[in-house]
């Protein structure tokens, strides 16, 4: 590689424009933080979302028409269609092309299985797959054994999701996912905080209501503050106050008032896999943790995280969860050495070392 800045083009499932982050946006960042030119293109807002309502119309609003260059120097495109993808016509080297973005990058990391075509290919030397989720079957399977077959490397965000792709003859990496430290530890130490636990996240198949809902039953003098789209079963205990989509600014803030920030992971076979970025959110911002144990999430009593595997032992895991020292300042100190600086050099260090084809 020469001595210039590396191209760098993340293909993504989501958009940065919305009240969550993702692990790309986070790369996205630190990349072009330390000198990378660094373009993220996300899934296609298509015209069957918005007729559908499955993107609102605030939200439509606020994503850009065209490249928009944000303050830390990332490229953000998000493009629109009219039939989502895969179907339809888009490609990712024709939406480069029609804004002048040139199409050659050092380094193309994508995580996305919808937006594949084999034109990606020809866009670099170095394709690496990201896998985030299990996709056992369906188009984003199919598509996925595509990319695989393509690709130069895989870096999964855990063992279980670099395992479910089965055995690989390519190098590969596992990179959970980490933190902004700096944007959720309180700037100061303050005293015990009230009884008070908060989810923020998506509300969908992959969210216990069921355990949820007994927690708030089992504990009515504690306060549970729940935050994010997606349906809401009615009716709910008393003591659970819905606050909707929380922006991503405010969430420190929100995190910084909890005792307990809670994972009520589902059945759902796809948490087995997840690495989900609340859990380091959370111990940054000095709650103890209560989470559902999965092949990836484990209790770290010391660190203040507390697993279940059933409803049988959710209300002890949170009662310990509770009684943990507030602020948990273990938790904070851990999270710290889940930063997204040392994960991205990480990440750095291993594409650049493959070969350019």
């Amino acid at each position: 590689m020469s001595d210039a800045a590396p191209r760098i083009l993340l293909l993504s499932h989501s958009h940065a424009f919305g009240p969550f982050r993702v692990g790309s946006h986070h790369y996205a960042r630190t990349l072009a933080q330390s000198g990378a030119e660094v373009v993220h293109l996300s899934t296609p807002v298509s015209l069957a979302h918005r007729v559908t309502g499955r993107i609102d119309a605030r939200t439509l609003a606020t994503l850009p028409r065209g490249p928009l260059r944000d303050d830390a120097g990332v490229t953000h495109l998000v493009p629109r269609t009219v039939a989502p993808v895969p179907y339809g016509r888009f490609r990712v080297d024709r939406e480069l092309r029609r804004h002048g973005i040139a199409e050659r990058f050092d380094a193309v990391l994508i995580d996305q299985p919808l937006l594949w075509h084999e034109s990606v290919r020809a866009l670099t030397g170095r394709l690496v797959y990201r896998p985030t989720d299990m996709y056992p079957d369906g188009i984003k399977h199919t598509l996925q054994q595509r990319i695989i077959a393509a690709a130069d490397a895989v870096v999964a965000t855990s063992a279980a999701v670099l395992h479910d792709l089965g055995r690989l003859s390519i190098p590969t990496l596992v990179i959970e996912n980490g933190v902004d430290a700096a944007r959720f530890t309180p700037s100061s130490a303050t005293g015990s905080r009230d009884e008070r636990c908060v989810y923020v996240g998506a509300l969908d198949a992959r969210f216990d209501w069921n355990q949820l809902v007994a927690w708030a039953r089992q504990h009515p003098d504690v306060r549970f503050a729940v935050g994010g789209p997606g349906e809401v079963p009615a009716p709910l205990p008393s003591n659970v106050e819905m606050l909707g989509a929380v922006d991503y600014a405010q969430l420190p803030a929100l995190l910084q008032q909890a005792r307990v920030g809670l994972l009520p992971l589902s059945d759902d076979p796809l948490n087995a896999g997840r690495s989900p970025m609340k859990l380091y959110e959370y111990l940054a911002a000095g709650t103890a943790v209560v989470t559902r144990e999965t092949p990836v999430l484990h209790a770290d009593a010391g660190s203040g995280v507390y697993t279940y595997r059933d409803g049988a032992d959710a209300d002890a895991a949170l009662r310990s969860a509770l009684a943990h020292p507030s602020p948990n300042t273990a938790g904070v100190r851990r999270a710290a050495t889940e930063g997204w600086e040392a994960k991205t050099a990480q990440l750095r260090r291993f594409v650049f070392d493959l070969p350019a084809h």
